[in-house]
């Protein structure tokens, strides 16, 4: 499935802005432009599919400080992140909680009533889900606040019984795909994205020493199990295709993963030309890490039908640009790619490999905006 829209309004940096996507999406900009605020959008879609909305604003800090941060207006403050999937249309809509929504309850607390100190926690205000039906178009969930009306799986319209958590989505809520097979199908379409925003490669990461490994056809977002889900691809056949991306970056180094098959233990090492023993994790730049990790991640036998990149160009020499491009190029015969990038030679060089220019990004007035108008979208209603 892929993603051919996306709409972002009230987020940080982003005011309203509509995109238009491709197989291949490159996003380029200069520090502060917004396109770290883009990928964080749409990964907050996969988050809140999965239960995880109210934690994923506490991780930048929360709720509040996610909320649109340029001139106030005088609606409602409001955040809206919508995509449409493979003609699928998800749009979810987050403000802060009505304070008398959130009193203690007198009884349960044994004393007078009083306001929940979660008062800046993420409320979700409308959720919406349409799809197309019999050459229509269905809506398949609406929500406003803790009351949602559902299509079920004999098509009727009916009222859910059950009051919803206001931090969480509808669609982590209602999970009964017997019940609502097109919400199920959509949920899990989510839960296949992929965000890699950076792996650690200082001096106490996982990835510089020895770790217990299992079979790993998905690589850890921080890069952790970076040795076992290489031997994973390597033994789907994909060994040589290893050794040459490693030779591309590395003239004369291979690929060595010193495996204990007693503790299950893996540890990643490169043997360079001249040189009488291997290179160990500890010993490897980070550049070398980094590159690695996102060899385990581009080629992953269990592909992700969204794969999101964030500035994937830090600490790789100027040599690997190119080699990264083709990776990704070759990655999205497999998967949709997102890719946000400062480097203007990593997006010259993704767009050399494919038809989608670079959408280019720029901070006006405290508002992100793209210039390309070629790929702005229209307002999906």
């Amino acid at each position: 499935m892929v993603v051919t829209h996306l709409h972002v309004a009230g987020y940080r940096s982003v005011r309203d802005l509509d995109l238009d996507l491709s197989r291949v999406n490159v996003l380029v900009g200069a520090n502060g432009c917004g396109k770290s605020n883009l990928y964080r959008a749409l990964q907050l879609l996969a988050e809140a599919a999965q239960g995880r909305l109210a934690p994923a604003f506490a991780d930048e800090g929360g709720f509040p400080s996610a909320l649109w941060a340029g001139k106030p207006v005088l609606d409602p403050v409001r955040m809206t992140v919508a995509a449409t999937i493979d003609g699928a249309e998800y749009a979810l809509t987050c403000g802060l909680p009505t304070p008398d929504k959130y009193q203690i309850d007198p009884r349960k607390a044994g004393r007078d009533a009083l306001p929940t100190a979660f008062c800046r926690d993420p409320e979700i205000k409308e959720e919406r889900i349409v799809m197309a039906s019999s050459g229509r178009k269905v809506e398949f969930l609406s929500r406003h606040g803790r009351r949602a009306v559902v299509v079920d799986q004999e098509g009727r319209r009916t009222d859910y019984p059950i009051e919803l958590d206001r931090r969480e989505s509808a669609l982590a809520q209602l999970l009964e795909p017997h019940r609502y097979p097109e919400l199920g199908a959509l949920r899990t379409e989510l839960a296949t994205w992929r965000f890699y925003h950076g792996f650690r490669t200082d001096l106490h990461s996982p990835i510089r020493v020895p770790q217990v490994g299992v079979f790993t056809p998905i690589l850890h977002h921080d890069g952790r199990d970076c040795a076992a889900a290489l031997q994973t691809i390597i033994e789907h056949g994909n060994h040589d295709r290893v050794q040459e991306l490693i030779r591309r970056a590395i003239p004369g180094a291979r690929l060595r993963l010193a495996i204990d098959r007693e503790r299950a233990v893996f540890e990643i090492e490169l043997g360079m030309r001249g040189m009488t023993r291997p290179l160990r994790a500890r010993e490897l730049s980070d550049g070398t890490l980094r590159y690695l990790c996102l060899i385990a991640a581009l080629l992953s036998p269990r592909p992700a039908s969204l794969l999101a990149l964030n500035e994937p160009e830090t600490s790789l020499h100027p040599d690997l640009i190119v080699p990264l491009a083709e990776l990704i190029a070759d990655a999205a015969r497999r998967s949709q790619l997102w890719v946000t990038t400062h480097s203007r030679a990593l997006a010259d060089a993704i767009a050399a490999h494919g038809d989608s220019p670079p959408i280019e990004l720029q901070l006006v007035g405290g508002e992100t905006r793209a210039t390309d108008h070629s790929r702005l979208g229209a307002r999906r209603d």
